[in-house]
C-alpha cells in the first residue's frame, strides 16, 4: 500500500549529520554539566573542607594540612571524647571555623592539673600528645556543650581560655587528612581514650 502525504506536510527535508552532531554535543554537555552541579552540591551538603590554619593541633594535625569534615557525623549521634571537630569559634562565630579535640562531654568535670588529665576524677589516656600540658585548672561543662583542647596543648587557644563550644556551634567531624598527599591520614578511628587507674 503506497503512502500518503498531504501537501499541507510535506516530508521534513533530511537532517544535516553536523547539525545533529552538534545538537547531541550540546546535550551532552548540558546533562554532564548538571550531574556535575549536582554532585558538588551534594558533597558540599555532607562535607567540608578547611585548611588547618594553626599549630594547636600538632603532631596530629599540622598547618596547611587540609583536611576533610563529615558535615552529618552528629544527626545520627553524639559527639565522643577523642574526636577532633571542626566548630564556629564560640567567641566570635562570623571567624574562621576552628579545629580542636573533644575532650570532656556534657556534664562532666573537667580537671587539667601535674600535667594530666581527668574526667570526673579519673586519668584520661592521651596517646597523641608529645607534651604535657602545663596550663592547669577546673571546669564544668554544661549539659549543651562540649570541652575541647588542641593536641599541642602548650600553643592552643581553647576551651582553658575561652570557655566550652556549644553543640549548635559544632559543623562536623573530621574524619580524614587528604592534602598533601604523603600525610594522607583517616582520623575517624577512635582513640582509645580510656581512663587509667
Amino acid at each position: 500500500m503506497e503512502h500518503l502525504r498531504s501537501k499541507e506536510y510535506p516530508d521534513p527535508p533530511p537532517e544535516n549529520p553536523e547539525q545533529g552532531n552538534f545538537r547531541r554535543s550540546i546535550k551532552d554537555i548540558l546533562e554532564i554539566a548538571l550531574i556535575s552541579l549536582f554532585l558538588f552540591l551534594s558533597i558540599n551538603t555532607i562535607s567540608a573542607r578547611i585548611r588547618v590554619e594553626s599549630v594547636s593541633m600538632q603532631p596530629t594535625l599540622l598547618a596547611g594540612n587540609f583536611v576533610v569534615v563529615n558535615k552529618l557525623s552528629y544527626q545520627f549521634g553524639d559527639p565522643s571524647r577523642g574526636d577532633i571537630i571542626v566548630f564556629k569559634y564560640p567567641p566570635d562565630p562570623e571567624l574562621d571555623p576552628y579545629i580542636k579535640r573533644v575532650i570532656g562531654l556534657p556534664g562532666e568535670h573537667v580537671m587539667v592539673e601535674g600535667g594530666k588529665v581527668f574526667i570526673n576524677g579519673v586519668r584520661i589516656s592521651e596517646p597523641y600528645l608529645e607534651t604535657q600540658t602545663q596550663q592547669g585548672g577546673e571546669w564544668t561543662v554544661p549539659q549543651d556543650a562540649l570541652f575541647v583542647m588542641g593536641d599541642n596543648r602548650n600553643n592552643s587557644s581553647d576551651s582553658r581560655a575561652w570557655g566550652v563550644v556549644p553543640v549548635e556551634n559544632v559543623i562536623g567531624k573530621a574524619f580524614m587528612v587528604y592534602w598533601p598527599p604523603q600525610k594522607w591520614e583517616v582520623l575517624s578511628m577512635s582513640y582509645a581514650v580510656a581512663a587509667e587507674p
